[in-house]
């Protein structure tokens, strides 16, 4: 087993876990219970949730996956896309215009 990276937002981190899985990759979520405790709370990094794979031969292709993913994203906010329904610029991450609700389409 192989810790990929800690974050102390659980959120992100079992975001990250949906897509390694989704690829076939196991994985785990170290100190994944820890964050109703309140420990979390504290900034030491030891108790913050990691994700781990569960085999060592899996760890270069899952971080990989987690770069290009996180690559894609960075590129989706930075741009800007027009809703094709009122107009409304929205940013490249928005499936739905935030003033409408209708789907966004390509500027």
């Amino acid at each position: 087993m192989k810790e990929l990276f800690r974050e102390q937002d659980i959120t992100r981190v079992s975001y990250y876990q949906s897509i390694l899985e989704d690829y076939g990759i196991p994985t785990m979520i170290r100190n994944e219970y820890l964050t109703g405790s309140g420990l979390t709370e504290i900034p030491i990094a030891e108790f913050f949730p990691a994700l781990c794979v569960l085999h060592d031969e899996d760890y270069l292709r899952a971080v990989a996956i987690i770069r290009e993913n996180l690559t894609i994203n960075q590129k989706r906010v930075e741009c800007e896309i027009t809703c094709v329904s009122c107009g409304e610029i929205n940013p490249g991450n928005f499936e739905i215009c935030w003033s409408c609700g209708e789907l966004c389409g390509p500027s």
